[in-house]
């Protein structure tokens, strides 16, 4: 594949990283900070939502928590799918392809598109995913309204990941970082508004949390694609003119090869998760509502090995597209030790801290009682899952998906959801934990199997391409 043509001069300081630059400890770091900050506030929107809706009452929350993970089901496994031009414009910016990153991101936005289309549905016509759970009346009424009111944010949403995946991929994440906290300060008045109405705007409660998050998400497009148009650091990233404007099928079937097992591999993973939710529904909102603040108390611990394996991923991409499989390998050795080793720092942490950590999200003392009972399995559950994470993600850097997704199902859906739907629905007769910490704890055994398997398969592909030293 040829460079498009000529290049444009690179700005002081924004060359890729040569070998030194490359095979470092700050150098993950560098990258790691802004991507964490950046899925903090991603995950803080969420955060948001639970703590706002929680005051409001158990019935709002539980309305919030069950939409909410109707949406992140539909949306994570498309979203992974776009993911896949941050290993392939790495691979271009190692290698300093440059104008063949412009051509990669105009066809990820065109994907992008086509994805809408296809996860729309799932979000506008949501009655029969309440149903299906048996969600209460008034809950799934507010559940609806969120549904509703998230879809008309969802092509913002998918167009801004082209984007944030640019980003990563070529050592920027700092400017999804600002957008991201800019989006979060934006989140508390937009919320307030909303939920409690204001001049002609009517009160809508709960729900008024999704009306938000889509507004936002509209202004983050907005961000990423004037800072694309007129920032000069992306100049010598765009497209040569007379480049086809429309869908090239070649390249769209590349992002497709990567992108498909990769969002196939996270919406098992997330969906083995956010169907906990669902499960619970008919245990009750109080249920729902402590297992929904672990949770959120999960997502955003896994922020940290989140950010590592991102940060190792795009190392590993740039390394091999800039020839030096040796490096990509240290490189790939030094983020997954460092996540790890942060995973078990804060799980232990988190433990120390969960009566005031919990208190932050409820007032109700039953679903205190049961959040404070799952904590222990969750951070039992966040270590497999940071093992997990770095590895699947080290493997994209090497452009390997379809192996990952594999393990995904087995390990998360055939022995965590399967397993904890078995135990909390059929318990033995001399089971004592309840359906919240069965679940956790089934999930958590999910989790260990996958993470082994893929650490296995890192290690094994990252060692095999450096002894052959391309």
């Amino acid at each position: 594949m040829n460079d498009g043509g000529a290049q444009a001069p690179v700005p002081a300081g924004a060359r890729p990283a040569d070998e030194a630059a490359l095979d470092s400890t700050r150098a993950l770091l560098q990258l790691a900070w802004p991507i964490l900050v950046a899925q903090v506030a991603v995950i803080g929107l969420g955060v948001i939502d639970t703590i706002m809706a929680g005051r409001l009452s158990a019935t709002d929350l539980a309305g919030v928590a069950l939409g909410s993970s109707i949406y992140a089901t539909v949306f994570v496994g498309f979203m992974a799918t776009l993911q896949a031009l941050t290993p392939i414009a790495g691979h271009h910016f190692g290698a300093r392809r440059f104008r063949e990153i412009g051509i990669d991101v105009r066809q990820t936005l065109w994907l992008a598109l086509f994805l809408t289309l296809v996860a729309l549905p799932p979000l506008l016509v949501n009655r029969p995913w309440l149903r299906l759970i048996d969600a209460a009346p008034e809950v799934a009424a507010i559940s609806s309204l969120y549904l509703w009111a998230v879809a008309a944010g969802l092509p913002a949403a998918f167009a801004s990941r082209a984007f944030i995946a640019l980003n990563a991929a070529v050592s920027r994440p700092t400017v999804t970082m600002l957008i991201n906290l800019a989006a979060l300060a934006a989140k508390v008045p937009l919320n307030l508004l909303f939920i409690h109405g204001g001049g002609p705007l009517p009160a809508i409660g709960g729900a008024g949390c999704g009306i938000a998050t889509a507004l936002i998400m509209w202004l983050m497009l907005a961000a990423h694609w004037l800072l694309w148009r007129f920032d000069p650091f992306y100049r010598r990233f765009h497209a040569p003119a007379g480049t086809r404007a429309g869908p090239v099928w070649a390249r769209q079937k590349e992002l497709l090869r990567l992108g498909l097992p990769s969002g196939g591999a996270l919406l098992i993973e997330i969906s083995s998760f956010t169907f906990i939710a669902l499960l619970l529904a008919r245990f009750g909102a109080t249920v729902v509502a402590g297992h929904q603040i672990v949770a959120n108390v999960i997502a955003l611990l896994f922020m940290l090995p989140l950010a590592y394996g991102i940060a190792s991923s795009v190392l590993v991409a740039q390394a091999l597209g800039a020839g030096g499989p040796a490096i990509a390998r240290r490189a790939a050795l030094r983020g997954y030790r460092i996540a790890v080793g942060s995973a078990v720092v804060m799980a232990l942490l988190v433990y120390l801290l969960r009566g005031p950590l919990v208190a932050q999200f409820t007032r109700d003392s039953e679903v205190a009682r049961v959040a404070l009972g799952l904590v222990g399995l969750a951070m039992l559950f966040h270590f497999f899952d940071a093992v997990q994470g770095v590895a699947t993600f080290i493997l994209r850097g090497y452009k390997v998906a379809l192996p990952p997704m594999l393990i995904h199902g087995v390990s998360l859906w055939a022995i965590g959801l399967a397993g904890g739907y078995w135990l909390a629905y059929h318990p033995p007769a001399t089971w004592t934990l309840g359906p919240a910490a069965s679940f956790w704890l089934a999930a958590a055994a999910g989790l260990a199997l996958a993470g082994a398997a893929l650490s296995w398969l890192a290690d094994y592909v990252s060692r095999n391409r450096a002894g052959q030293g391309a």
